[in-house]
């Protein structure tokens, strides 16, 4: 579900931690048919995701062999693609190359059913905040460059980890983001009005928090970097930090202790949900 630099938690651009499997050849051939299928139907990837009621970031992350296709997918595909079995039978096929990393795999697995969820971020826009715009901003500039096929994927993995957002609602949500973050102009006026705007109404969900951390604070416990931090049903906490090609899944309880103490002070330290909210208005106001 989640989505390397920023990648695995869907903060940033992705890398060799991205929370998607390393596409293998089985799920390569299984793009490509439906894609072949698809077209020889003559329909279009966004009319082709209409009817089988998949976005079509989803369809075309399935179709460049990034995405593991789930049962539902298989069936109404084979609906609307003239019943023929083929994909039901290439599904049985289908098998991931090794590559997603461990510590990564336990961290999406806990995120699905985790209580409380807090992020601190320095860097970019959290990817669970992110709009399309800014994702795809992000991912056209990334270095080495992406294909078009491969950007696409990775806005397929991005906007299903949102799903988190909405079919979570007893899970609570913190994030603690640098004012600074929505002063870069990443993208132009119009995509930031966009994040902002977009940010402004996940906000209005009870259990979603953001506050800003001002320029004026200074010296701040986020000097370190990013902080992520989430709370299991059994109420045990573990942790997650992003370098700039790799990942770290963090269980040590003294460790979990420093980060908890971090994230706490910098909450203390930011802007009140209400105040931050003022703020991105005022900043959008500017734009």
């Amino acid at each position: 579900m989640a989505d390397g630099t920023f990648g695995a938690s869907g903060t940033g651009t992705g890398g060799t931690g991205s929370s998607e499997p390393e596409s293998s050849d089985s799920l390569r051939t299984f793009g490509a048919v439906v894609q072949a299928l698809r077209e020889h139907a003559g329909l279009s990837r966004e009319e082709f995701a209409a009817q089988v009621g998949y976005s079509k970031h989803t369809v075309a992350s399935i179709e460049v062999g990034r995405r593991m296709p789930d049962d539902d997918f298989v069936e109404r595909a084979e609906v609307v693609l003239g019943n023929t079995g083929a994909l039901r039978k290439a599904s049985k096929h289908i098998a991931r190359q090794p590559g997603l990393a461990v510590w990564f795999r336990r961290w999406a697995r806990l995120e699905l059913t985790a209580i409380t969820l807090c992020t601190y971020e320095c860097r970019v826009v959290p990817g669970l905040l992110q709009t399309e715009g800014y994702t795809r901003t992000l991912f056209e500039q990334r270095l080495p460059p992406l294909s078009d096929e491969d950007i696409e994927a990775q806005l397929a993995a991005r906007f299903e980890r949102q799903r988190l957002l909405t079919e979570r609602p007893h899970t609570a949500f913190s994030f603690v983001l640098d004012e600074h973050l929505f002063m870069r102009p990443t993208g132009g006026a119009d995509v930031r009005r966009g994040l902002i705007d977009h940010i402004l109404e996940v906000t209005e969900r009870r259990n979603t928090e953001v506050q800003l951390l001002p320029l004026a604070r200074g010296v701040h416990p986020g000097l370190n970097g990013p902080i992520q931090l989430l709370e299991t049903p059994e109420n045990r906490w573990f942790g997650y930090s992003e370098g700039q090609e790799s990942g770290q899944f963090v269980s040590d309880t003294k460790t979990i202790s420093v980060l908890q103490q971090r994230y706490a002070k910098l909450r203390s330290q930011a802007l009140t949900p209400e105040d931050s909210m003022s703020l991105l208005r005022r900043l959008r106001g500017e734009l």
